[in-house]
């Protein structure tokens, strides 16, 4: 007797479906938006023509840093500035500066062009091996995805280095 029951148990269980409607798989959805911050100021409506004028643009914003902070200007196609995004802030010595982070400010954006600017508090604005070997690299990244890398100025107190002058690095 019991073995009929649980026979007719099983059948049971068999035949009973479930009423969900079958969905297919949902992904996440995700937006990006880039925001601006009240007060931060209009856009230039001066172009970028030289480092000098990036440098004088990007000074103020490492006044009073007491350690090094790595940013990115994007700039439109007339090399007008649309927006300045902090990428890294590190200690005394340096910032983490991954090419990933750097690029996606500038495509959110929009940017057809870029500068990039770190400030060395030690007051010594020569670049280190690191700083031409991420300067490579955002060449490198910035020719793949056309965004043109205008220049990768290191600010020092009261003067800078210039890749593009210099000749950038070797390729």
């Amino acid at each position: 007797m019991e073995e009929q029951e649980t026979q007719q148990t099983i059948r049971m269980k068999r035949t009973v479906r479930s009423h969900r409607p079958f969905k297919p798989y949902q992904l996440p959805r995700f937006r990006l938006t880039l925001v601006c911050e009240e007060g931060s100021g209009a856009r230039s409506a001066e172009p970028i023509q030289t480092s000098a004028g990036a440098c004088t643009l990007l000074r103020p914003c490492f006044d009073g840093l007491d350690r090094e902070q790595f940013l990115v200007c994007g700039l439109d196609a007339k090399h007008r500035v649309i927006g300045i995004n902090i990428v890294s802030i590190g200690s005394l010595t340096l910032a983490i500066v991954h090419p990933r982070e750097v690029f996606k400010a500038l495509i959110l954006m929009n940017a057809a062009a870029f500068i990039c600017a770190h400030n060395h508090p030690s007051s010594d604005p020569n670049p280190s091996q690191e700083d031409r070997v991420l300067t490579q690299r955002l060449r490198q990244g910035a020719k793949l995805l056309g965004i043109t890398l205008l220049d990768h100025l290191v600010l020092g107190e009261g003067s800078y280095y210039s890749f593009a002058d210099q000749g950038w690095p070797a390729t």
